[in-house]
């Protein structure tokens, strides 16, 4: 398992990634679920990749070479000469099924899924930022302003402080800061994501970047945030009125009626129906 966030907002992206692949409790590795595609000047992208480790690996080897004809009769399209983000998501669509093609009937007759999803995002000299979602078959959906940020792997531990932060207008130091904490919430939850994590942070229409890290347990930003969001979700969840069940005083009464529904029906003797 793993966890991969990708955020788009107005200010630019933002790529983050565990490394961590579980084959079993005791067969624990790490291995890279970032790359960086970049020509500086002409174009930047960030590959995260989820799912069969060997699957995602034999995929972001083909992708160097895969090729796509292109429908205006010019030279075959591929991820350095694509001329849009949407062009190098569908090479990226390609190299999925190429690699299916090859290994999806074998690996059904071994009992073994076809599980592989990826994240594309990045920017094309003479477009904006793009950012996409591929799926096992090759195809893939596209980041909106409603939903500006995508997850691949282990995903529901993270996603609700992206959905409370997370939207086009956020600054992009605050969605790095959005996404650590987001990973931290899923390092908490899940023993099958760990570090070191890879980031990348992409400002808009610079076509390059040197905002590129690999965390581990002594980087201080990290440790300070997982400390921090800790100490001050336990100070929150304190400050939170304990609900009242008696006559007390109360703002925030629990017990109180609700507008359609009654409470839940008490069953105290066998003869009694549900309903």
């Amino acid at each position: 398992m793993t966890y991969c966030v990708a955020v788009k907002i107005k200010a630019g992206m933002v790529f983050l990634s565990d490394s961590r692949t579980n084959a079993g409790l005791d067969q624990i590795s790490s291995f890279r679920k970032m790359i960086v595609y970049e020509k500086a000047g002409d174009r930047f992208m960030c590959l995260l990749s989820a799912g069969n480790l060997s699957i995602s690996q034999s995929v972001r080897e083909i992708l160097q070479v895969e090729q796509l004809d292109d429908h205006e009769g010019g030279e075959p399209l591929t991820i350095w000469n694509a001329r849009s983000m949407f062009d190098a998501a569908r090479v990226l669509g390609s190299a999925v099924r190429h690699v299916w093609h090859r290994d999806g009937e074998a690996l059904q007759r071994a009992g073994v899924d076809f599980n592989v999803s990826m994240i594309l995002g990045g920017q094309i000299r003479g477009e904006g930022m793009r950012l996409f979602q591929v799926y096992s078959a090759g195809n893939f959906i596209e980041a909106t302003a409603e939903t500006p940020f995508f997850q691949i792997g282990e995903s529901k531990y993270g996603k609700p402080v992206l959905d409370r932060v997370i939207n086009p207008d956020t600054g992009l130091d605050e969605a790095a800061k959005c996404a650590l904490v987001s990973m931290d919430s899923t390092l908490k939850s899940n023993l099958s994501v760990g570090l070191p994590l890879d980031m990348v942070v992409y400002e808009a229409d610079k076509l390059a970047t040197d905002k590129v890290v690999c965390i581990d347990d002594n980087n201080p930003y990290f440790r300070m945030v997982r400390n921090s969001w800790g100490q001050r979700l336990r100070e929150v969840f304190d400050s939170l009125e304990d609900p009242t069940w008696d006559d007390a005083h109360t703002e925030v009464p629990l017990l109180t009626r609700a507008d359609r529904h009654g409470p839940v029906k008490k069953i105290t003797n066998p003869r009694e129906k549900l309903i």
